[in-house]
């Protein structure tokens, strides 16, 4: 499972990107269409926006801060979920942290500790144990915790994360699914805005998730 590179571009849609926008993105160019789209659980009017991220991966770090301000913009216009890829397989420690946060309502508490604890005090959450410890001396009762990481509910869903990876044709982080159909992703906005600058290419991404969004809610 790779992260963002930005050299590592699809010469196919680089030929195509002479009239391409971020605010008015193109398919096969911004954005890709799934040939299978998946289904959605968002209610009623609201769109289904899926964020596939890697605690270690430096570029979800970095995008995290603009993707939360966006998610706050965005307010009951979307249903937001996250899917952590299992880097290095079905049982991925970090995944199965974010699944263990998600089953005790914690992610809002925990997301930005755990970016934190990786990319700026250099923990590394390689191993069950250090996973557990690191939680336990952040907040969350060791006991408790370990039986949510250990739970049938938990387990299951990790299980099932290589499936909904290949379900979903993402093969890089971060990646944003939108409504179960559109793909994106900073690396593939790369193609139109040409720009390696982070805050500049991830603001470029956002405003094609914006357009996503949009185009989503008209068929609601």
């Amino acid at each position: 499972m790779r992260s963002l590179r930005f050299a590592l571009l699809a010469a196919s849609l680089v030929a195509s990107t002479a009239f391409a926008s971020p605010t008015d993105p193109k398919n096969g160019v911004e954005y890709v269409t799934l040939a299978q789209p998946q289904p959605v659980q968002a209610a009623g009017k609201k769109v289904e926006v899926i964020e596939f991220f890697m605690y270690h991966c430096p570029h979800c770090n970095a995008l995290e801060p603009q993707f939360e301000q966006w998610v706050k913009k965005q307010g009951d216009n979307i249903v937001l979920k996250r899917v952590h890829l299992p880097f290095s397989g079905p049982n991925d420690p970090e995944a199965h942290l974010y699944l263990t946060l998600e089953a005790l309502g914690k992610v809002d508490e925990m997301h930005a500790k755990v970016f934190k604890a990786i990319h700026q005090d250099r923990i590394r959450m390689k191993d069950d144990a250090t996973v557990i410890d690191w939680v336990s001396k952040n907040g969350i009762d060791r006991a408790t915790f370990t039986n949510a990481w250990n739970s049938f509910g938990v387990m299951t869903k990790l299980r099932r994360l290589p499936q909904i990876v290949n379900e979903y044709k993402v093969d890089g982080a971060p990646t944003i699914v939108i409504d179960g159909k559109y793909q994106t992703s900073p690396a593939t906005v790369y193609n139109s805005v040409k720009s390696s600058n982070e805050p500049q290419l991830f603001q470029a991404t956002l405003q094609v998730m914006d357009a996503l969004v949009a185009k989503a809610a008209k068929t609601k």
